[in-house]
């Protein structure tokens, strides 16, 4: 146990420290589900799972509660595994260690997993509690969503009997979402061919790093700098000049994540060997004078290197116009909800095989004619490369119900505890309650959750006292669910 446990609300940070000892990023999440089943069954508590894994807890309605429509608590069980390169960690295998700084919960060296984890505790704790006062009672944890929203895309008709939804999936406290935007995978494959590495040339690793990185969604807008699009910028602009060529280029790890980290392999003539690293040394500084109000630790190296083949001049000129080209960042701002983005584009990972390299996006809008949109600027950039473009993982966004009763419930529960109205919001990032609502089309939903900073990088924390605040609504608005 570590000190969080003794923070307050403690049942739900007593849980959130559990999660944290289990190891759970995407697609490893299996014992951490166990877990929460051999506990629920524990508790003597309904539980079970669907054919794609997700995770179903059943409690009755507290006495004097059972004409209350049905609620169902919903959160991820995954995280997203994100580390400096200084830390040992395995995400496998070795448990996050949360601690202490000043208002704030985080993470040695990693990614906290408060997204999803405090609303995954906050399900638990509601679960674990014998004191509150609910209707009948449903949690619902999927499985992979950081990764792919797996468990949403299987859930089926059938499995859920709750007319209300609470997603804990947000991350400021205040605010209310009740839209989110929808997504698609964009992965544009150029076929490569290589020759023998010239005589009298040197090899050099370049690397950028040190970058903030973060959500692609809740964190696109915030002019944080883009590894893979920043190098690529390098090797457009002095490849020709340096006679450089091309040996490998591998950036970013999780589309759904700002790459924080990309690393070129290349070679140059021994004589240009000085050159190269007087133009990165100045690149270097030309970063941190357009970048350095947002990033404040941009580090780059140029480091020594071995390779026998490089691309050869047509492949890599076709590789780095296109990589220079390709949209990202904000796409275009909401005209219907101030301060939203309506659609972006995130150049997440890029890899390097024997005979191909894949940039790999994630693009995400609030309609779906923003992300037709953008599918076609990634057709049009790769059919000018001669390359293949294709695209996976479609999922909705979800649309704003202005006449959803649980909303005006929430917002008048909050407004009768602080004195204020909560801010009714839209946010960028996908949560899975768009998907939801193909098989439960009349379900009314809400998400909500507490203050949670720089999700998807090493620097996410969790504000102290909004999660307090977190725990108090949802209490409240468990209590003031409306009649059947």
């Amino acid at each position: 146990m570590s000190e969080i446990t003794q923070l307050s609300p403690q049942p739900l940070w007593q849980f959130f420290d559990k999660i944290c000892s289990i190891p759970h990023p995407s697609k490893y999440e299996e014992a951490l589900a166990q877990y929460i089943i051999e506990w629920a069954t524990n508790e003597g508590l309904e539980v079970r799972r669907d054919p794609t894994g997700n995770v179903f807890i059943k409690k009755p309605a507290t006495e004097g509660m059972e004409d209350r429509k049905g609620v169902v608590l919903q959160a991820h069980i995954d995280m997203v595994p994100q580390k400096n390169e200084d830390t040992g960690h395995d995400f496998t295998k070795d448990p996050i260690q949360p601690y202490i700084d000043g208002e704030w919960v985080t993470a040695k060296g990693t990614t906290l997993g408060a997204d999803n984890g405090m609303g995954m505790a906050s399900c638990l704790a509601v679960l674990a509690s014998n004191e509150l006062k609910h209707g009948p009672l449903e949690v619902l944890l999927t499985i992979d969503e950081e990764a792919g929203m797996t468990g949403a895309f299987g859930l089926e008709a059938g499995w859920l009997e709750g007319d209300i939804l609470l997603n804990t999936d947000s991350e400021q406290e205040g605010e209310i979402y009740m839209g989110c935007a929808g997504g698609a995978d964009g992965a544009i494959k150029l076929n490569i061919e290589r020759e023998v590495l010239p005589t009298g040339y040197v090899t050099r690793q370049i690397t950028l790093k040190g970058l903030k990185g973060g959500h692609s969604g809740c964190d696109i807008h915030t002019g944080r700098g883009n590894a893979n699009k920043l190098l690529g910028r390098f090797l457009a602009g002095h490849a020709a000049e340096l006679n450089l060529r091309l040996v490998e280029f591998r950036g970013g790890s999780l589309r759904n994540a700002i790459p924080r980290e990309a690393f070129a392999t290349v070679a140059v003539p021994a004589e240009n060997e000085a050159k190269l690293s007087k133009l990165f040394s100045f690149y270097t500084e030309l970063l941190k004078e357009e970048l350095g109000r947002v990033e404040t630790n941009i580090v780059t190296f140029n480091e020594a290197a071995s390779a026998k083949n490089t691309l050869t001049p047509v492949t890599q000129a076709r590789f780095i116009a296109t990589l220079n080209a390709c949209p990202n960042g904000v796409i275009r701002m909401s005209d219907d909800i101030e301060g939203v983005v309506e659609t972006s584009l995130n150049v997440g990972v890029i890899t390097t095989d024997e005979d191909s390299i894949t940039i790999l996006c994630l693009i995400r809008s609030l309609m779906d004619s923003g992300r037709s949109m953008v599918e076609g600027m990634l057709t049009s950039v790769a059919e000018l490369a001669s390359a293949q473009v294709t695209f996976s993982g479609t999922y909705p966004g979800w649309k704003p119900d202005a006449d959803s009763e649980i909303m005006h419930v929430f917002r008048d529960v909050y407004e009768g505890i602080y004195g204020n109205k909560p801010n009714i919001m839209v946010i960028h990032a996908g949560l899975e309650c768009g998907l939801f609502k193909k098989p439960y089309p009349e379900m009314d939903m809400i998400s909500f959750g507490p203050t949670i900073k720089f999700p998807h990088s090493p620097d996410e924390k969790v504000k102290i006292d909004t999660v307090a605040l977190y725990w108090e609504q949802m209490v409240a608005i468990l209590e003031n669910i409306p009649k059947k």
